[in-house]
Parts: C-alpha cells; structure tokens; sequence
C-alpha cells in the first residue's frame, strides 16, 4: 500500500498495473516515441516532435549521426542509421519516397550484402528515375531495437555492429513487404 504522500499512477499500457512513488513520477516526465516505442525522459532540447518520433527520440538519432558521419568508414555506415531509422519512424503521412528508399536500403544491406556506400549510390540512381512511389502501412512492431540500444555500444566497432543489427531488426519487422522491395530494387537493374 503507498504512503499518502506517494504519487500513484494507473499505467494504462497495462490494464490493473499500478505503480508508486518514484515510477509514477518518472512516468509523468516519460514520453513514449510513437515510431520505435522507446520510453524515454522528458528533456528540452532543439527538436519538436514528428508525426512518427518524439523529440527525444530525434535527439539521440542526432547524436548518432555526429558519430557516423564522423567515422569517415569506407563501408559508410551513416547509411543504414538513415534508413533504419526512417524505416522505423514511418507513418502514414510520410513522404512515400522516403519509406520506399529506406526499406530499399534496408533490403540492399540485408539480402543483398550491399555496403552503406552501395545503398547510398543505388539511391542516387534511382532517384533519377522518376517515378511515383508507393506508399506503405506501417508494421505494427517496428523492429527489437532502437536508436538508444545502439547508443549504449561504447567501441566502435560495437557501435557499428549495432547499427547493422539494429537495420536487420527494422527489415525483419517489414519482412512481409519483401516482395514488393524487392521489385522495387529491381528497378536498378
């Protein structure tokens, strides 16, 4: 039973769960990520929300990127934190090439071996290729892992791995628009 002075709050996630004093109060500063799900603090910063991420959730998705952009990695692996990312943060109102080039990416990485490098140049081609582009229901899981996972890895190289687990989780959540990616890589030729 919580004391009287105890914050109580009833987690609505979870029918009946109830919690007291400190979670309860963490639980009025978090803010859940409508793209990966990821329950994070509240903090001010420079980012607004989107309509499929929390300002948070963009926040450590910058943080990410000041690390591969500043890798200078042949194999560029700023790329898949682009599609992984935008693949996991899809919504409806997203623009329609932006999901289709992210789960292309994805798709080229996974089950094709492509490097960063390589989704990035076969982006580049297909974005002369004018075209409409369709547009995809989300999944309703978007993937095991989020950015923040990828943010807890200190080496680099473990932070690499990361990242690449992390794209191979986005894909598996969208594995059942595989056929349709795939005719969509097609187009490369």
């Amino acid at each position: 039973m919580a004391d009287k002075g105890s914050a109580l709050d009833v987690d609505r996630r979870t029918p009946g769960r109830i919690t007291f004093g400190a979670r309860a109060m963490e639980e009025h500063t978090a803010t859940v990520c409508p793209g990966c799900g990821l329950r994070i603090s509240r903090r001010a910063g420079p980012r607004e929300p989107e309509a499929g991420a929390s300002a948070e959730c963009l926040s450590l998705k910058d943080e990410l990127s000041f690390y591969t952009l500043s890798r200078g990695d042949a194999f560029f692996i700023h790329q898949l934190l682009v599609d992984a990312y935008a693949a996991q943060h899809a919504t409806a109102d997203s623009k329609p090439i932006t999901t289709a080039f992210a789960l292309i990416g994805l798709y080229l990485f996974v089950e094709r071996g492509f490097s960063g490098k390589n989704v990035q140049r076969a982006h580049v081609r297909l974005a002369k290729r004018r075209r409409r582009w369709p547009r995809f229901q989300s999944p309703e899981s978007r993937g095991a892992l989020t950015v923040a996972d990828v943010l807890r890895a200190r080496s680099e190289d473990a932070r690499d791995q990361a990242i690449k687990q992390w794209a191979r989780s986005v894909w598996a959540a969208w594995n059942k628009k595989r056929v349709q990616i795939a005719s969509l890589a097609d187009l490369l030729g």
